[in-house]
């Protein structure tokens, strides 16, 4: 009985056997896909209506609670508005500043990670690793702190060398992308034509290396807005300092947290879909 049973087991298993398909990786239609990280929000494009309504529904939301509140509770949202947006000129400056910074050392870091030299290979990749495996509020402090015991600086200037040293190894692997994004036949063809290398460089790759991460780096510059507000931890009066002053006048986190964020948030919406027009006309004009 237990041998019949045995058989009838082992044909069940051959059956079930020739019912597989084997399917075999190189034989499958092969597709490429991209897949973005980024802490920036999502960049709007015409050509996505879903993401372009999203982007309407929470631009209009925040615009119009955040205009409610200021006109139908002038006390005390209206006078937390005006406290508030005067750190906005502090923002913007430490932002710009330190994105020029960023894309500064970022473009030194990202030609040292496609050098032929290894000595400047590796100073490009211990330096991106240091500063991308610390927190950007630890090194701000550091920075501020450090520096402050050999030189007398303003919380802006660490703020901008913060942020600039922080980001620059994020904008260093962008670079590096982008310029492993270009054929290699496109430098030998330039080098045929009678080019030497660094012509070639910058008349035939860096120009198609720019349109390529210009997306990236305005990305970069919406995150960095957003973490600008880090600095307010070193005393520079930003949006986010100027609502904690209001805060330990007044006692109101909540509502005084609630127009913060609001601001932020219009400011970088308004900013990503600014990214995605400059986007959209670099694409149409090729």
């Amino acid at each position: 009985m237990d041998i019949k049973t045995n058989d009838f087991n082992e044909s069940k298993m051959q059956a079930a056997k020739k019912q597989v398909v084997s399917v075999d990786p190189a034989n499958l239609k092969k597709k490429n896909y991209t897949i973005q990280m980024t802490d920036g929000v999502l960049i709007p494009r015409k050509d996505n209506g879903h993401v372009l309504n999203a982007w309407r529904v929470t631009f209009f939301s925040a615009l119009i609670l955040l205009g409610s509140l200021i006109i139908f509770k002038p006390k005390p949202y209206r006078d937390i508005f005006l406290v508030s947006i005067k750190g906005a000129p502090v923002t913007f400056e430490a932002t710009i500043l330190a994105i020029i910074g960023a894309i500064i050392i970022g473009t030194v870091t990202g030609l040292g990670s496609v050098s032929k030299h290894r000595w400047v290979n590796m100073v490009s990749g211990v330096y991106v690793e240091l500063i991308r495996g610390i927190p950007l509020l630890v090194q701000l402090i550091f920075i501020y702190y450090a520096m402050g015991r050999f030189f007398h600086i303003e919380g802006m200037v660490a703020a901008v060398v913060a942020l600039s040293i922080c980001f620059g190894a994020y904008m260093g692997e962008i670079v590096r992308a982008g310029i492993q994004a270009i054929p290699k036949g496109q430098m030998e063809a330039a080098v045929a034509l009678g080019l030497s290398r660094s012509q070639a460089f910058r008349y035939v790759i860096l120009p198609q290396t720019v349109k390529i991460i210009l997306p990236a780096i305005g990305n970069e510059f919406i995150s960095m807005l957003k973490d600008s507000s880090l600095v307010s931890t070193i005393a520079l009066s930003d949006i986010l300092r100027k609502g904690r002053e209001y805060i330990s006048r007044t006692f109101l986190s909540l509502e005084t947290m609630l127009i913060v964020a609001l601001i932020y948030l219009i400011i970088t919406l308004l900013l990503s879909r600014l990214v995605g027009m400059l986007e959209e006309r670099l694409h149409k004009n090729g």
